[in-house]
């Protein structure tokens, strides 16, 4: 009876060493849990919090500048700078910045890329945020409607400011602008505050709306699969750089000191990204070439532009002779192309600082190969007085476009 025992009891250890031993091996053939590694971030350097405004304070900003703003106000906004990597007219890696505003709302929210106008001081960079700037006011204005808001400074401005600005150059308007919203979805990857739904709209006047135009074919050309670009805006734009070049050197303009400082500024800078490298003498007649070689663009001009150039200059331009300059120009061309992307154009038609034809170039021009363009035309708008038909036309636009 005793062995009995014995033998069941070692037959019922035999078994439970078995399951035990089955157990333990699948236990092994098990895959391990593995923690997903943090993706590294390719562009996003550092960021910090700028301010906190609330929905109050953004509806009194927005009546300042129209009453009928203040309407399209629903929240309050935070505004962080972002500094990144980007590279510079030569190539070299540089490091630039600009602000990031995102709506205090736990909706999902799209991001608008606000391309800032022309500025001539750095306090008046989006990531200064400083008080009456364009970020302060209408990138404000936009956040507080549940928009996530990329504000690129450009180089020359905030991180880079001891860059000179490459004014109204194609290239480098689409990189630096491109390459701030690479490190804004990465710091949107990171953090709670909001959720991208990862739709994005863009939007710019005057140089931003150049910039807006030379953001949207650079996305569509080569950042198409990292971005769902919904629609674009552009209010008032150079965009038609050859035409423009030859009206304003062969036809008498305003004589408007701060205009002329632009068509300055333009020229002066091609003359340095493509390395022309030409004395001021070359374009300039005396007293103003001797002044602009000491100064730069900051020579007061207030007569007709054409009056203080050259006329070897403007003849080697009309006739063609003058290659270097006339391809300089023309690489900053950005009209002559099909947007795949829903595009808005707004421009007024008394605008003498950015002249209406390069907007109607561009619509006639892009409509003729196929595009979903519209120009809307601000009767009698100058460069000034038609800003507020561009917020109001661009928000309705994007809001109708989702």
């Amino acid at each position: 009876m005793q062995q009995v025992v014995n033998l069941s009891f070692k037959k019922s250890t035999v078994y439970l060493l078995f399951w035990c031993l089955l157990a333990l091996n699948a236990c092994n053939n098990e895959k391990p849990q593995v923690t997903p590694e943090e993706e590294e971030d390719q562009f996003l350097l550092r960021s910090e919090d700028i301010t906190t405004l609330s929905r109050e304070q953004i509806m009194q900003r927005a009546n300042g500048i129209n009453a009928a703003l203040g309407g399209y106000v629903k929240t309050g906004i935070k505004v962080y700078k972002i500094s990144y990597k980007t590279k510079n007219t030569d190539g070299t890696d540089i490091t630039a910045s600009g602000a990031l505003i995102l709506p205090d709302t736990d909706q999902p929210a799209s991001m608008i890329s606000v391309q800032h106008g022309t500025i001539r001081e750095d306090i008046s960079a989006p990531s200064n945020f400083a008080e009456n700037s364009e970020a302060a006011s209408f990138g404000a204005l936009f956040g507080s409607m549940g928009y996530i808001i990329a504000y690129p400074d450009y180089i020359g401005y905030g991180d880079s400011k001891d860059l000179p600005h490459p004014y109204e150059h194609r290239a480098s308007l689409a990189s630096a602008s491109l390459d701030m919203l690479r490190a804004a979805k990465e710091f949107l990857r990171d953090q709670d505050e909001v959720e991208w739904n990862e739709k994005l709209y863009i939007a710019g006047y005057s140089e931003g709306g150049y910039a807006t135009m030379s953001l949207q074919k650079k996305i569509e050309e080569e950042a198409s699969g990292e971005f769902n670009l919904r629609a674009s805006s552009c209010g008032a734009g150079a965009y038609d750089k050859t035409a423009f070049m030859k009206y304003i050197i062969n036809n008498k303009t305003h004589g408007v000191a701060s205009y002329n400082f632009s068509y300055l500024w333009v020229l002066l800078t091609y003359d340095r990204i493509y390395k022309l490298d030409r004395p001021a003498s070359y374009y300039f007649k005396e007293p103003f070439a001797t002044e602009i070689a000491k100064s730069g663009a900051n020579v007061r001009i207030d007569r007709s532009f054409d009056s203080i150039l050259n006329d070897s200059f403007k003849k080697a331009l009309n006739d063609g002779v003058d290659k270097g300059f006339i391809d300089a120009i023309g690489d900053n061309d950005v009209y002559n192309w099909k947007p795949k992307t829903p595009l808005r154009l707004f421009h007024g038609d008394n605008d003498q600082l950015v002249f209406y034809f390069n907007s109607e170039k561009a619509y006639n021009t892009m409509k003729g190969l196929g595009a979903d363009v519209q120009l809307t035309t601000v009767p009698g708008g100058n460069h000034s007085s038609s800003i507020v038909s561009f917020l109001v036309g661009t928000l309705g636009f994007f809001s109708s476009t989702p």
